[in-house]
């Protein structure tokens, strides 16, 4: 009974993820007019931001708790997660076309983000060329305060210099077709608690089905929380190349990476200084290899084609059995 409870309980959330992702793009793209900013830069902004709110939650509350190898893990896996499953569903859903500022600016700030951080992680494992030496659970590097402080400094830059950027294109269009403000904030307002419940829900009862079928602790974090986390930008992101708003969908996710590395992570360790372990080293360098490949799939073509989107989940299949096994 209380397995079939769960189950239900799955379903409303994932009608509410669906539903308050569909009602959050109208509202998204509704603002986007009234300011005449591109949809990009909403994405790369408002929704990343928004949809990022579970990973900053579990990670801001890790830190709090002094479990702050869950702030990196979640961080890195989420950013794994987006890049390979939402871009790959997204593309399977519509070819997604790459918009080449994208290409030129957003993505390879997400991908050095990640080099920068990859190299802060195991600079000390480096030097001394030991990573055999070292179990998957030894601490091995830390985050520390002022590289944290440094994190958050490099996000607000890049938050400001996008906000001159959308100031610049803005054109003085006339209003047809636009939406009043306040039906607009409450459109993005019903969507995100929608998202933010549908989420809880999602993961809540997942995490439940996932311990009444003897999944482990370890293995329910790098899967259903994970994946849990960011479900808001899977269906936003979903809904979003499904009603042709392809540069939205994109947004997103490079948005929201570059939120979770900067931002979130940043801020988990101002509050604690978040230690590091070797299979973090071990994730952070695959994030750096499919960021790379992402990118190659974008700027091929400068669109990510069914085929790609295909190849990315199977990717990501791949890395969640490495995870599950290693």
């Amino acid at each position: 009974m209380h397995i079939l409870l769960q189950i239900l309980l799955l379903a409303v959330g994932f009608v509410c993820l669906v539903k308050g992702a569909d009602i959050f793009v109208s509202g998204s793209s509704a603002l986007a007019r009234n300011f005449n900013v591109p949809g990009l830069i909403i994405g790369l902004t408002i929704v990343a931001l928004v949809t990022s709110a579970p990973e900053m939650a579990v990670s801001t509350v890790a830190a709090f708790q002094g479990s702050n190898e869950i702030a990196l893990s979640n961080v890195v896996g989420s950013n794994i997660f987006n890049l390979l499953g939402v871009l790959g569903m997204c593309a399977i859903i519509y070819p997604l076309p790459v918009d080449g500022i994208v290409l030129k600016r957003d993505f390879p700030f997400a991908i050095i983000t990640t080099i920068l951080l990859l190299l802060v992680s195991c600079g000390s494992v480096l030097i001394g060329g030991h990573f055999i030496e070292y179990s998957m659970d030894r601490e091995v590097a830390v985050v520390s305060r002022p590289v944290a402080f440094i994190l958050v400094l490099l996000f607000i830059g890049y938050i400001v210099f996008l906000i001159l950027k959308a100031r610049n294109n803005t054109t003085d269009d006339d209003q047809a077709g636009k939406e009043p403000m306040w039906k607009c904030l409450l459109y993005i307002v019903i969507g995100l608690v929608l998202i933010i419940a549908g989420g809880q829900i999602v993961v809540n009862s997942a995490k439940e089905i996932a311990r009444a079928a003897g999944m482990t602790e370890t293995l329910i974090g790098l899967t259903i929380v994970a994946i849990g986390t960011s479900l808001p930008e899977l269906v936003t992101s979903a809904v979003a190349a499904r009603k042709g708003e392809t540069g939205m969908a994109i947004g997103n996710v490079i948005g929201s990476n570059i939120f979770n590395l900067l931002f979130i992570l940043g801020i988990s360790a101002l509050i604690h200084p978040v230690s590091i372990n070797m299979a973090s080293v071990y994730d952070l360098m695959i994030l750096v290899v499919v960021s790379g490949i992402s990118y190659i799939f974008a700027f091929t073509s400068r669109k990510i084609a069914r085929g790609e989107g295909i190849l990315m989940l199977m990717i990501y299949a791949a890395d969640v059995v490495f995870a599950i096994l290693r």
